[in-house]
């Protein structure tokens, strides 16, 4: 597994990020990353970023392209040097999620997604949701809850939306979790 980046936010799901304005091109990415994380990763979700940009290897970013509302979750796996901060590389299968490849260069907006890499589980989830889904992309998540089930244990919920371009499907996630150890006691997926 990837490590976990803790970003600074303090309660991540009641914050939400600055969205920035940019442009987007697409790549079928190469062998090897300056992350170290290959471009395949969440089934080829993922980005390059410019090395002026504040994003970091692992993080996760929500890429809307606002002439038509469409929305990707994407890993970023690589860097690039000498572009702007608010250009992004999409590889050719998150871009096709937002526009045709044939457009070449597209008008995006984009921000960290902090409600999935604050909440640790939220991102396993996101993983695991991708996974199963392998035909279908993640566009866009929501926390749900955080309870206690036990003194030492905690439910975490959220739910992910999903399309493949015909159909939409939510998925809710649930994990289990000893916070102590910070073990998984139980996790599960659920179409709604």
């Amino acid at each position: 597994m990837y490590p976990y980046y803790n970003y600074g936010y303090t309660n991540s799901y009641m914050m939400r990020p600055q969205t920035l304005n940019g442009t987007a091109t697409w790549t079928n990415g190469g062998n090897v990353t300056k992350c170290g994380i290959p471009w395949s990763y969440n089934q080829y979700m993922t980005v390059a970023v410019s090395s002026n940009s504040s994003f970091q290897c692992g993080q996760t970013l929500k890429v809307t392209n606002p002439q038509n509302g469409r929305e990707a979750i994407v890993t970023v796996v690589d860097t690039v040097p000498n572009v702007p901060a608010n250009q992004l590389n999409l590889h050719q299968r998150a871009f096709q999620i937002l526009a045709n490849p044939s457009v070449g260069v597209l008008p995006v907006q984009f921000q960290a997604s902090p409600e999935v890499e604050q909440e640790k589980w939220g991102k396993y989830l996101l993983e695991v949701t991708q996974t199963a889904y392998p035909n279908y992309n993640v566009t866009d998540y929501g926390f749900v809850e955080r309870t206690p089930v036990t003194n030492d244990q905690v439910k975490e919920v959220y739910d992910f939306y999903l399309t493949n371009g015909q159909e939409q499907l939510t998925v809710r996630g649930t994990v289990v979790y000893n916070p102590m150890t910070n073990r998984v006691v139980s996790f599960g997926i659920t179409e709604l």
